[in-house]
């Protein structure tokens, strides 16, 4: 039995339960059985409380909920994240949403969208609800995975709002698994991602599928849609303009971008609050640059310009926020689904860290975030606080006055609701640890400052981290990494430097623990 297995059957670092003393390193304790733990923040859940019932009062109902969910944009591309013009993409309205509000730099996604865009509306990990991966040309699905979850925006709807998703969905699109079918009240966008629909029609990069007949019949046999459509909840379904050439794909975030904002304006003059998850195509290879674009980011690049594009449109709606008179009554986060696709590269984003998409290094998992609130949401605060995307289903069931009861109590939840963290002037995060899965493999977690791997995914070739790259056991003791002294990963303190390797090994045993009583879901992906 290697050296780190010994230490974690010795070890268990369950949390206590909810009412008793924490541990001085580990400060999360339980409040329920099947909820993550938390770091109880009773002083500043009481200043978020407050500010919330008097904005209540001033408006008269429950405040919207805008996400900004970039695709495959790296923790790098953002200039107020340390990219920008730096990395050949200004941007402009991003880096003022981070201005004025709060900047998270310690904001974790999964290592892939799929995983990403279920657990934020689920607030479970994918391990729990089966879309471990994303859903490929090809792939056969055995059950439907939203069949027996309960999603955000169902209960967001049931409680009063309207939710709109648009853009990209990527978590099926068989009939019960496309958005209007597990809780929005309508959907306009896109199935899959870009490439998924553009290698139909780029000959320059896919000759052997566009020019070969039999073989184009094949794939769209088997591949996913290429319409923009538009669906409504109770099926109504409608295939509008579909994408004929790469000019068509380039130009769909300037389409998703003027429903949104048309959307924003009618809903701002009703009585409803309204829940909108807007999911750019862009920046997830391959980027074609909008014929308005074209060249206007400093680098020149497709994926640059891509940036630039995408900063604009975040432009865009804020303005139409602020135009509606709703921006003071309106939770908006900005973010993205995961790390760079370096496996693209040059169409790929900028991280600093280790790894990329598809692995669960720094790269793959570490994101911008942003949360901006006018009057709601401290400006220029900064917080390296832990947050994991799926604390977003927190934080909304929060905002919409919906209680953890209506959560079934046969699952396993574990979002943390991080509404405070992000109201309270001085807010910490309650969120002591988070966890990293790679399909069906536990590979990772972090907790504080430290992060602990006990398998990691090795890139064989530069930039190649999903498709020339393999899954290792790390041998005879874990890789303990203090990320404040080396967020690049590249150096183990291990024991030897210091002394908290087997506490946060503990805090992962305790966490894989849950999955005997709660088992995880196979959907055959």
């Amino acid at each position: 039995m290697t050296k780190h297995l010994i230490l974690l059957v010795a070890l268990s670092s369950a949390a206590p339960s909810w009412g008793q003393e924490a541990t001085k390193f580990d400060r999360s304790v339980m409040s329920a059985e099947n909820f993550e733990a938390r770091i109880p923040r009773p002083a500043q859940d009481k200043v978020a409380e407050e500010k919330l019932a008097a904005l209540k009062e001033k408006t008269s109902k429950r405040p919207n909920i805008l996400w900004l969910v970039v695709d495959d944009m790296g923790f790098g591309d953002p200039g107020c994240f340390g990219g920008g013009t730096l990395a050949g993409a200004s941007t402009p309205n991003i880096d003022r949403l981070a201005a004025e509000g709060l900047r998270l730099t310690s904001c974790y996604s999964q290592q892939t969208c799929t995983p990403t865009r279920s657990a934020i509306l689920t607030g479970r990990l994918p391990i729990r609800t089966g879309l471990t991966r994303p859903i490929l040309a090809g792939d056969k699905i055995t059950a439907n995975p939203w069949a027996d979850e309960v999603s955000l925006p169902k209960l967001l709807s049931d409680a009063g709002y309207f939710t709109l998703l648009t853009g990209k969905w990527h978590v099926g699109e068989a009939e019960g698994m496309r958005p209007h079918d597990v809780g929005f009240d309508e959907f306009y966008g896109y199935y899959p991602a870009q490439k998924e629909i553009s290698q139909r029609v780029d000959v320059r990069r896919f000759p052997g599928l566009v020019l070969n007949p039999e073989r184009l019949a094949a794939f769209e046999a088997v591949g996913p849609t290429d319409y923009l459509t538009h669906g409504f909840k109770g099926g109504e379904t409608k295939e509008l303009q579909q994408i004929q050439s790469t000019e068509d794909m380039s130009k769909a975030d300037q389409v998703l971008t003027e429903f949104t904002v048309e959307q924003i304006k009618k809903l701002a003059a009703g009585d409803k609050p309204f829940f909108i998850e807007h999911c750019f195509m862009k920046v997830h290879c391959d980027n074609f640059a909008h014929p308005e674009y074209a060249g206007k980011s400093e680098a020149k690049y497709p994926y640059k310009d891509a940036v630039h594009e995408v900063d604009s449109h975040v432009g865009d709606i804020l303005q139409t926020l602020a135009d509606a008179g709703v921006l003071d009554n309106t939770l908006v986060f900005f973010t993205s689904d995961n790390g760079p696709q370096m496996d693209g590269w040059p169409d790929a984003g900028y991280t600093p860290f280790r790894g990329a998409k598809g692995t669960t290094w720094e790269g793959g998992v570490r994101i911008p975030g942003i949360a901006y609130w006018k009057g709601m949401i401290a400006p220029g605060r900064t917080s390296d606080g832990l947050f994991d995307l799926m604390d977003l289903f927190g934080v909304g069931l929060t905002l919409a006055g919906v209680s953890t009861d209506k959560l079934p109590a046969e699952r396993y939840y574990d979002f943390v609701d991080q509404t405070s963290f992000l109201l309270a002037a001085d807010g910490q995060s309650k969120r002591e640890a988070v966890y990293f899965w790679w399909g069906k493999e536990l590979m990772a977690c972090r907790m504080k400052e430290y992060k602990v791997h006990v398998k990691v995914v090795m890139s064989q070739a530069p930039h190649m981290h999903i498709d020339l790259a393999t899954v290792h056991d790390v041998g005879l003791a874990p890789w303990f990494f203090n990320l404040y002294l080396d967020p690049k990963e590249e150096m183990t303190v291990g024991h030897r430097l210091d002394p908290w390797m087997v506490t946060v090994l503990g805090k992962l045993k305790a966490h894989g623990a849950t999955l005997k009583k709660y088992p995880p879901k196979d959907i055959g992906l």
